[in-house]
């Protein structure tokens, strides 16, 4: 599969960008996340933010424009890093069911990261924003498209695509994911675990039922390989 080219990588490193630019880039964006992570968009200022990465304050808005689009570019990078990680997991060897469960592992690595809080308060300050409603919303897409394709997989090799239609399962764990982080941050976890629990065991009914469709056409098709009949 080749990488995919995101808006964040096609922005982060324009042509003929000198490498003494993409280093104030990058430092930039690595104060961004740390300050996004301890005290939230709100308390960022430019001046804080060129302090937290030991530059010039100037050069904020000269390569940026302003500190909207660097509090952006942090989501979108983080989210590049989250997304090569995803699908290398999902194209693993393994069961869905054994994916579902490092999938919910990552949930909890990427809320002690902060990658969760980034995205929630970045969406947050987005409603009101109309020109990066949109920008967010393609964060929300990129995640979305490899649910699609790891989700639509395994629901059509469980043979329950009429009974739980790929594109509804998809938006059902986007929502509950995202609630989940929400909770998650306000120190809710009331019936987390049970939620988790229940789907756990539905995909291993599935997983069983599968296992069982493969052993009984295999004795349909005998020890040599043909039919029993």
């Amino acid at each position: 599969m080749e990488a995919t080219v995101t808006p964040a990588t096609r922005r982060r490193a324009p042509a003929g960008a000198s490498e003494a630019r993409e280093r104030v880039t990058e430092a930039l964006l690595d104060a961004a996340e740390r300050l996004l992570v301890e005290h939230g968009y709100a308390a960022i200022t430019s001046r804080a933010l060129a302090a937290e990465a030991g530059i010039n304050n100037g050069l904020v808005h000269y390569y940026f424009g302003s500190m909207e689009e660097v509090l952006v570019q942090v989501l979108e990078r983080f989210t590049e890093r989250l997304i090569v990680r995803q699908r290398a997991m999902y194209a693993g060897p393994g069961s869905f069911l054994e994916k579902w469960r490092t999938a919910w592992r990552f949930q909890e690595d990427d809320l002690r990261a902060g990658y969760s809080k980034i995205w929630l308060e970045l969406e947050a300050m987005a409603w009101n924003r109309p020109e990066l409603r949109e920008r967010i919303a393609r964060v929300e897409a990129e995640w979305r498209a490899v649910l699609n394709e790891a989700i639509g997989r395994a629901l059509e090799e469980y043979g329950v695509t009429d009974t739980f239609p790929p594109d509804a399962v998809v938006a059902l764990v986007m929502t509950f994911a995202q609630g989940y982080a929400l909770e998650r941050l306000l120190g809710v976890k009331e019936g987390h675990a049970e939620l988790l629990d229940w789907i756990e065991r539905w995909l291993e009914s599935l997983e069983a039922k599968k296992a069982g469709s493969k052993k009984a056409k295999k004795r349909a098709r005998g020890p040599a390989g043909g039919s029993t009949r």
